[in-house]
């Protein structure tokens, strides 16, 4: 059985109520001196401890969505390159397979035409190499007008993450179904995927040096394999990038040092610099130059504005990243161009995300253009 598996969560919790009862059973028995008798309490609250623990955790994983299976709790993640079918003469980079389709947790949702479409892609290297999954967002309206073109938001999750919980816990396409159907936002396709493309490493969407270059996969072979699938706009005007924690300074960084891509990007309780730890490595091969390239704070300080939209999020009470995201508002000008939204309450987890996605949403409808 699988992590996320209710299988799993429930035969959890059965145990842990069945030590618990055994416990409270087996206590005066062993109300007795001696070392065996100590050590059989021990034992029995231990593994009661233990079991409630496990229980706890695997509730909070199927909440938030942390890890996605046994492999991936414990590092074992390496994820096999992808199989991609090419028919004779079709491009050997770039290229995009369906692999499946899901229902969306609308009214009508297993009808196209009524609630929109996921699709399931593997999406082939381009000159990045690498490969790797998304969930594709198809609003009612793609499959109602041949002829339109939409605008895309790459939506990404935190690290370790999965793309699953940005459809399950976050319901990005239920969400942005609602606003259109309420004439509060423009149909846009979403691209639902994780930043950790190169797993187990926490990449921060940096193109690693003799490592993975995931900031050309986002930038370039991403952008080129969904315009070679989709009826998506050309230009960077079209083309948003929305993502919390790790995806959310993801989001950021590709907006601000790759504007020919991305036109608009948001930020939900972003970083404005990558860490070096265990996950990360070192991101830039020893250089103090490359480092400070990638961290945003400054980027705004020393190198010229592009013009694009950036929102950010935070809480003044409950995030860490509050007085950085208050210096990066007061960085940012000129083509540059800042919003913010800032709770006065709120934790980095899924329930502060919940109450920022519909309006940043809604905003990143109204800058981006078909």
């Amino acid at each position: 059985m699988g992590l996320t598996s209710n299988k799993v969560l429930l035969a959890a919790a059965l145990l842990a109520l069945a030590l618990f009862v055994l416990t409270v059973w087996l206590w005066p028995r062993l109300a007795k001196r001696g070392p065996l008798a100590v050590l059989a309490r021990i034992g029995v609250l231990l593994g009661t401890q233990l079991a409630l623990i496990a229980a706890l955790a695997l509730t909070a994983n199927s909440s938030f969505g942390f890890y996605a299976s046994w492999a991936d709790l414990f590092g074992r993640n390496t994820t096999p390159g992808v199989v991609v079918d090419h028919a004779a003469g079709s491009p050997t980079e770039g290229a995009l397979q369906v692999l499946g389709t899901l229902h969306v947790n609308v009214a009508g949702g297993t009808v196209p035409r009524i609630g929109g479409q996921i699709q399931k892609v593997a999406v082939g290297g381009g000159p990045s190499g690498i490969s790797t999954t998304a969930y594709v967002y198809l609003p009612p309206e793609y499959f109602k007008d041949a002829r339109s073109r939409f605008p895309v938001a790459v939506v990404l999750t935190g690290y370790p993450g999965t793309a699953e919980a940005l459809y399950k816990k976050l319901k990005y396409p239920a969400i942005a179904a609602g606003q259109v159907q309420h004439k509060a936002a423009r149909p846009m396709i979403l691209v639902m995927m994780r930043p950790t493309v190169a797993p187990p490493r926490d990449t921060e969407c940096t193109d690693v040096p003799g490592g993975p270059q995931t900031e050309t996969f986002f930038s370039t072979d991403l952008p080129k394999a969904l315009e070679a699938r989709y009826r998506v706009g050309a230009d960077a005007a079209s083309w948003g990038i929305i993502g919390d924690s790790t995806g959310g300074y993801c989001a950021l960084k590709l907006a601000l040092r790759n504007p020919g891509a991305y036109s608009t990007a948001v930020g939900l309780s972003a970083d404005y610099g990558a860490p070096k730890d265990a996950t990360t490595g070192d991101l830039y091969g020893g250089s103090a130059a490359r480092r400070r390239e990638n961290d945003l704070m400054w980027r705004l300080g020393h190198l010229p504005h592009p013009a694009v939209n950036l929102l950010v999020t935070s809480s003044r009470q409950g995030e860490h990243n509050y007085r950085d995201t208050l210096r990066f508002i007061s960085l940012a000008g000129g083509p540059t161009k800042v919003s913010s939204i800032i709770l006065p309450v709120g934790g980095h987890n899924f329930t502060t995300w919940s109450r920022e996605i519909p309006p940043a949403l809604e905003w990143l409808s109204a800058h981006l253009t078909p």
